[in-house]
């Protein structure tokens, strides 16, 4: 798990202001928290995570030397200049169930002869933080028209360790002609 370091937020700079300093504002929040923490992380870090993490991954955050196990739970972005507004993450604790989402990547799908329908990209499910899925990446090449897999095909997703929040005969994606 990526380590991260952040700083607890200072309330004497606006947020606009501190996003021009180049720093970002965020919030750490959980049951086992005594409150909610407000933070702030540097720009770039912040960019970083957008890039190569979602809503659902996990980190700990090293909040001025307290190493917190966290999920980010939402991402707010500007709409006109994806300009990064606001990160909130959930402190996991080791022994209390939370709600996550499984992101579907498709490999092979660039070279398909066929119509490829993503139906469901996002999975949400329930987990202690240890059984937690982040990303799945199904390949897609040998796939046929007509061929249609639903969640219940999905190995890695059939465990007794999450409980899935979706229907098991739920399609992922399926195969279609290709329409002229």
């Amino acid at each position: 798990m990526e380590n991260i370091n952040v700083q607890k937020r200072d309330f004497t700079v606006k947020a606009n202001k501190m996003r021009r300093l180049g720093m970002i504002p965020g919030s750490v929040f959980g049951k086992y928290l005594p409150e909610a923490i407000s933070i702030q992380l540097e720009e770039a870090t912040a960019y970083r995570l957008i890039r190569q993490k979602r809503e659902g991954s996990k980190l700990l955050l090293n909040v001025e030397g307290q190493i917190i196990p966290v999920q980010i739970k939402e991402k707010n972005l500007d709409p006109l200049n994806t300009e990064i507004l606001h990160i909130s993450s959930q402190a996991l604790a080791t022994d209390e169930k939370v709600n996550s989402v499984i992101h579907i990547f498709l490999k092979g799908d660039e070279k398909f002869g066929g119509q490829l329908e993503k139906m469901l990209m996002e999975i949400p499910y329930v987990s202690l933080p240890d059984n937690m899925i982040d990303t799945i990446t199904i390949d897609v090449d040998g796939m046929k028209t007509g061929d249609v897999l639903t969640v219940k095909d999905i190995p890695e997703i059939m465990s007794d360790k999450i409980k899935l929040q979706v229907d098991m005969n739920e399609i992922v994606l399926r195969i279609s002609e290709r329409q002229e």
